[in-house]
């Protein structure tokens, strides 16, 4: 059984089904699939890509990404949908309910062969261990009766920095920023979520994540999307898989026991706004 690790998807469809076409990946009919989050939003099919995704059963698991999450807010009515959003659809689709429901009960974070996917990022000071008991308070919340007081609570920037002895929305807000927003991070841990440049861009005082010295989650490889100026990034204990499908670069799979890469192209897609 091979288990291939996916990029943003971001309402793009058909390259999604050309990728599941591909013969390394349809050969094996026992293969499995984890999507790194950002199913919907921005691209032309948010729809048809979810329904696709959800299609895959119990042989996908997809972390939930910063568009996800945006997508809950929009249909509990605490936000409206903007001017680049694609997610309409869905929130008209006859299956609305049965997806949002869906979605609310996705994981922020997955561990599995000494891989860990996430969205975005992962605090340096958490270890795997750690980083999946925090993903599980706020997946609790999501799936639970008081899910829409919570997504009213989870939009903001502060507190910037993990507490131990953070309580309530706060602690909430910070797991999340950490694990479906982050790019660059101070050695304290510190996050910044103006920056969107790649690596070697990073705001003064700042860092990626990834690059913070002794990072807490070294001895376990990272898989990440969430960032496409950063694009394909390989290297030891480190995966970011977000190619910019959406923008017209790729959508990529890798294969965990290998690292085997399957990449197909993307047009570039007019985003609304």
């Amino acid at each position: 059984m091979s288990i291939w690790m996916i990029g943003d998807l971001q309402g793009c469809c058909a390259p999604l089904e050309s990728l599941l076409a591909r013969p390394e990946i349809a050969g094996d009919a026992d293969a499995r699939f984890w999507f790194a989050g950002d199913l919907v939003n921005r691209g032309p099919a948010s729809l048809a890509t979810v329904r696709k995704v959800m299609s895959l059963g119990e042989r996908a698991v997809a972390v939930l990404g910063n568009h996800d999450l945006h997508l809950l807010a929009v249909a509990a009515g605490l936000h409206k949908v903007g001017k680049s959003d694609t997610i309409q659809e869905v929130l008209d689709a006859p299956d609305a309910a049965d997806i949002l429901a869906w979605l609310r009960h996705r994981p922020l974070a997955h561990f599995q062969l000494g891989h860990l996917m996430v969205h975005a990022g992962v605090l340096p000071a958490w270890t795997a261990a750690q980083t999946l008991a925090l993903a599980g308070e706020v997946e609790a919340t999501l799936r639970g009766p008081l899910w829409r007081d919570f997504l009213a609570q989870m939009y903001g920037n502060q507190p910037a920095a993990w507490d131990d002895g953070l309580q309530g929305a706060d602690r909430l807000r910070v797991i999340v920023n950490a694990l479906t927003r982050m790019r660059f991070c101070a050695a304290d841990g510190t996050m910044e979520f103006a920056a969107k440049a790649n690596a070697k861009h990073a705001p003064d005082g700042f860092m990626p994540w990834f690059d913070v010295p002794g990072r807490a989650t070294e001895s376990v490889t990272v898989v990440f999307g969430h960032w496409s100026t950063l694009g394909l990034l390989e290297r030891p204990g480190l995966l970011s898989l977000d190619t910019g499908c959406v923008w017209g670069g790729q959508l990529t799979a890798a294969r965990l026991e290998d690292h085997k890469l399957v990449q197909v192209a993307c047009q570039q897609y007019q985003v609304p706004g």
